[in-house]
């Protein structure tokens, strides 16, 4: 199955080099290129991409508020967006997972790094696994503005095992991970882990993340146990 992916940057020589990047592999399309948010919004809605590759720095609209549009949109339901970040400390990194995105990646990534994150979440995973990705959501969750109390309310719809697998998903376990530190089957934890995001209004693992540290259950500089 081919993974068809829109491109959003309003630097031309940047898209002409992503292109050549993804469509360098069989199972990846370029099938559309936007140079700005409001464009990007427009063409993931006539394109139908699956993977949304989104700066965050446009003009018009920039890559948090189409990030928003989009995920917002009922109808795009099924598209991910991937941001792409020319500093990975991007101050509006958060804010884009808030809005729906599924992952970041810096621009200093290598091309296999390009491919594996936009099969990543094509998949529905989130590119969330990294110790300093799971830091750098700590650092904008507890930066800024006093926070308002953890809501841990947002959370009594979950079962015990499913608040334990949302804290080690946002301690960055994948399910295989997972399955073998509660010594259960690998089809289990994921059964955990997507009832969890059905709960919780989640589109994927990426807001799993989110969820968990605004409600308090993960807190910064917890460690996987």
């Amino acid at each position: 199955m081919t993974i068809r992916v829109l491109l959003a940057d309003d630097q031309a020589l940047i898209r002409t080099g992503l292109r050549g990047i993804i469509e360098s592999v069989p199972d990846l399309e370029v099938v559309a290129e936007a140079a700005s948010g409001r464009e990007a919004v427009r063409l993931a809605r006539s394109a139908r991409a699956d993977v949304v590759l989104m700066d965050i720095r446009m003009p018009e609209v920039d890559g948090l508020q189409a990030t928003q549009l989009i995920t917002a949109d009922e109808d795009l339901a099924g598209v991910r967006v991937l941001i792409l970040t020319t500093f990975e400390l991007d101050e509006y990194v958060l804010g884009a997972l808030r809005a729906g995105a599924s992952g970041f990646l810096g621009k200093g990534a290598t091309p296999t790094e390009l491919i594996e994150a936009i099969r990543t979440v094509a998949n529905g995973d989130a590119l969330l696994s990294g110790k300093a990705t799971r830091a750098l959501i700590a650092r904008f969750l507890t930066s800024g503005d006093p926070a308002p109390p953890p809501d841990t309310t947002v959370l009594d719809v979950l079962t015990d095992r499913e608040r334990e697998v949302l804290a080690l998903v946002a301690l960055g376990l994948s399910n295989d991970d997972i399955a073998t530190r509660l010594h259960l089957a690998p089809s289990t934890a994921k059964t955990h882990v997507n009832r969890a995001m059905a709960k919780l209004g989640a589109r994927d693992r990426a807001q799993l993340v989110v969820v968990a540290y605004q409600s308090g259950l993960v807190r910064p500089g917890d460690a996987t146990p």
